[in-house]
């Protein structure tokens, strides 16, 4: 890389700089090498697509729309690509989106405008929505002078009033970020001045006479290789090409032979670098589909021989003016990038492996195909191209004239050319980067990062939101949170926000004297002491601070609503602090993305895990006295909320739960005492709260009573006998009154009245016959026997609408009454 100026060139604006890049160049100029050497030097976490799939396959990545879930079609610009079916993204997939810092876009002259604005706004929707691809880097390589995407005619007409043309550089997204180009001049494939400068001409559209007449020096009429120089006709379509394939094996004599390919996990059809069922013959002319990975590098992808010898599973090819090669075969994998749990680096998943001999039968092969290979000798029938590049690419395959045959003349109309093409071609070559516009780059991206780094604004902005939302619905929260959040903005405010907007002043003196913040001793000195300050102030202030709060309300829209700016909050907070520490000995630009990526990934768990609280770290930010009994309360609470289809506050308030607690009454008058219980909530639940606070008092040794009933229905209930509710409910269905007029008239639902009557079954003091049909009674009986029940709501859930909690708890209890007289 270093003997070649425009390769060192891009990677030094791919490694250094956030500048998006499109690296070009003539075939055969190191273009996929240059990828090749990427995936395997480059400390920025990559993700690599292609728009097919065995460019994908090729390039070591996976295809566009595997990677981002878009649809085959045309992405019409605003329209609204929902995330349901083939779209819903895996959490691991966001987890990749929202922690790489580059993109790789392989073949890009294949890939239509709309297809990469799509790609922008998936990268937008897990990112940052205001920046172009979400603020990921993005490195484009391929040639526009090849292969132009496919489009058809349909979907054009719906694409067409939104772009100028269908190629990538037509973006909305590209046009709304500065792009390095950078064109690759030395060319490897071929060592032929005279053939280079045909090449060059095709590209540049200066097709005059002599370059015709130097061309069509190579159509030879009635052309006839001899079999063993190896010749490959390049062909415009798939049915031709397999036809003269077809043709050529069935007229060899000798017996085929079948090689199945091993195909082990998911790898698609489309895939496939050869045949699954490789037909070949003795005297086959056969092309090598992959590159010889051993160090004697026998054979590379596109390489034409001739099958000598097959023996049982050993096939064995003669190139010309070579020795035998011995043929084995050889692995190709399908990838899926994945998060390593260890390391939380993005790495490469094998999801499948296609194995097989790297070989195809090789007479011919289409243009399209044949895109990425080298020929030593090829007959070009081009006579019936379609597409833009197609001409290009068929002779540019070559690596000599002298190795080129044409079937039919080329003349200038041969060339499909785009007009946009060339104009942008030519802006590329008059706008190519020198070293002085890398510097500037690269220091920028350095002063973007550090800036970053110490601006809080982003940070004061979710901590203001966060403020906002608990003062404006203080009412509904219950708990330490809102008077925590309160504090916490006073003192980040007149503590935090101060420093941090002076040192960022002081950043730019330091940086206006020695712009490269890497070399600037000083300035790396002061972060040294500021980035530890700033994150003890992050833990002090806080982190802390909030460990001991949990979001309570018993509204659950605003739950959520406070929860996510919780939350939000908080993953900002979680990076600043892992960056912050991850500079105490200076900014190394490496070690911050890094870090920046890591804490990215696990900042949504960090966060959530701290504001899912239980009922004790409720009971602990509610500054409750005994949270064990709150855990029991809310629980109880929440149940009954469940059966009644009821919001929970209707049952019993967070703030009543809390008094309940803290008071413990002992006595049920007691209970009229605690804001939140009033007549009919002490009638109806009163018993059963008092229970369980006599239960938790037993259990830790606290005094306890017997529990007393109110009558609220009788001033003077105090001198006469108490009647129990679930009496007065008795006494009313004996006088022929309906479970429905019962709870009217007493002002209950019918499940209340249901459980009353239930508690009479279990004593055999009453029938289910009059409170149920028979069919209900069956039903639910039968699923208790047959089932290991876990709960009241595990039976609801099984048997639906068809029965209700109050019949469900009727037949426990007549059952257990039965087993009681058995």
């Amino acid at each position: 890389m270093t003997d070649n100026p425009q390769l060192l060139l891009a990677n030094n604006f791919v490694q250094y700089t956030n500048r998006n890049v499109f690296l070009t160049g003539k075939a055969g100029t190191g273009k996929t090498t240059f990828l090749r050497r990427m995936k395997e030097e480059s400390p920025k976490r990559m993700v690599v697509v292609a728009p097919t799939g065995v460019a994908a396959i090729n390039a070591g990545g996976v295809t566009i729309h595997s990677m981002f879930q878009l649809p085959f079609g045309p992405i019409v610009p605003g329209t609204v690509m929902s995330e349901s079916g083939n779209r819903r993204f895996s959490k691991e997939k966001i987890d990749i989106i929202r922690s790489m810092d580059l993109l790789v876009i392989d073949e890009i002259s294949m890939v239509r405008a709309d297809l990469l604005d799509g790609i922008d706004s998936v990268l937008r929707m897990y990112r940052n929505k205001l920046l172009p691809f979400g603020g990921v880097q993005l490195l484009m390589i391929g040639d526009l002078q090849q292969l132009a995407p496919v489009i058809k005619d349909e979907e054009w007409n719906l694409l067409k009033t939104h772009y100028a043309t269908q190629f990538f550089f037509s973006s909305k997204a590209l046009e709304q970020t500065p792009l390095v180009n950078i064109e690759l001049k030395h060319i490897y494939r071929q060592n032929d001045e005279a053939f280079i400068d045909i090449l060059n001409k095709i590209r540049n559209q200066q097709i005059d006479g002599d370059t015709l007449t130097r061309l069509n020096q190579r159509y030879i009429p009635g052309f006839s290789p001899k079999t063993e120089d190896g010749y490959i006709i390049l062909t415009t379509h798939n049915h031709s090409a397999k036809r003269i394939n077809d043709q050529h094996l069935e007229q060899l004599s000798a017996r085929p032979h079948h090689f199945k390919a091993t195909i082990e996990g998911d790898f698609p059809e489309y895939s496939h670098p050869t045949d699954a069922d490789l037909v070949l013959k003795l005297g086959a002319q056969v092309m090598f589909v992959k590159n010889d990975l051993s160090p004697e590098k026998r054979y590379y992808n596109g390489k034409i021989g001739t099958i000598q010898q097959i023996n049982g599973d050993t096939i064995q090819v003669k190139c010309a003016n070579e020795t035998l090669i011995e043929v084995t075969p050889q692995e190709w994998r399908n990838i899926k990038y994945s998060i390593d749990a260890t390391t939380q680096e993005i790495i490469e998943s094998e999801t499948g492996k296609f194995i097989q001999y790297p070989l195809k039968t090789a007479w011919a092969i289409t243009i399209h195909k044949s895109q990425g290979l080298t020929f030593e000798r090829a007959i070009i029938d081009a006579g019936q191209s379609f597409a833009h590049g197609q001409v290009y690419v068929a002779l540019s395959r070559c690596k000599t004239l002298e190795g080129m045959v044409l079937s039919s003349p080329i003349t200038a109309s041969s060339f499909r050319d785009d007009n946009s093409v060339q104009t942008f071609s030519r802006h590329v070559e008059t706008h190519q980067p020198d070293e002085q516009q890398f510097d500037d780059a690269k220091i920028n991206y350095q002063h973007t990062l550090l800036f970053e780094l110490f601006n809080l604004a982003p940070m004061s902005s979710r901590l203001n939101y966060l403020h906002r939302q608990t003062g404006e619905h203080a009412a509904a929260l219950h708990g330490t949170l809102t008077p925590v959040i309160d504090a916490m903005l006073l003192t980040f405010r007149n503590e935090v926000m101060p420093v941090a907007e002076k040192f960022m002043s002081q950043i730019k003196q330091y940086t206006a004297i020695v712009p490269d913040i890497e070399k600037n001793e000083p300035l790396q000195g002061r972060i040294a002491k500021a980035a530890p300050w700033f994150a003890e102030k992050m833990e002090s202030i806080m982190a802390e601070p909030l460990k001991g709060v949990a979001v309570v309300s018993d509204n659950k829209t605003i739950k959520k609503q406070v929860t996510d700016a919780l939350i939000r909050f908080k993953e900002e907070l979680h990076i600043k602090i892992a960056c912050f520490n991850a500079c105490a000995k200076g900014f190394d630009m490496k070690t911050y993305l890094d870090t920046r990526a890591k804490a990215i990934l696990v900042k949504h768990e960090a966060a959530a895990a701290t504001v899912k609280k239980s009922a004790s770290d409720e009971a602990a930010s509610l500054t409750i006295n005994h949270p064990i009994l709150y855990a029991r309360l809310k629980q109880w609470r929440n149940q009954k909320a469940e059966e009644n289809n009821y919001p929970v506050y209707v049952i019993l308030p967070t703030a009543t739960m809390a008094e309940l607690c803290n008071k413990l009454p002992l006595y049920m008058p007691e209970l009229s005492a605690i804001k939140g219980l009033g007549k009919k909530k002490i009638a109806e639940y009163g018993p059963e709260i008092m229970a369980m606070i006599m239960t938790y008092r037993k259990e830790n040794n606290i005094e306890t009573a017997e529990i007393v009933p109110i009558n609220f229905d009788d001033a003077k209930s105090e001198k006469q006998p108490a009647i129990h509710t679930r009496q007065v409910s008795l006494n009313l269905f004996r006088e022929g009154m309906t479970i429905d007029q019962i709870a009217e008239q007493r002002g209950f639902v019918r499940s209340t009245i249901e459980n009353h009557l239930s508690h009479f079954i279990e004593k055999g003091e009453l029938s289910l016959d009059g409170l149920m049909d028979k069919h209900q009674i069956d039903t639910i009986t039968d699923y208790i026997a047959t089932h290991q029940i876990m709960g009241i709501s595990e039976i609801k859930d099984a048997l639906g609408d068809a029965v209700s909690y109050g019949n469900i708890r009727m037949v426990i209890s007549y059952l257990k009454q039965q087993s009681k007289t058995e």
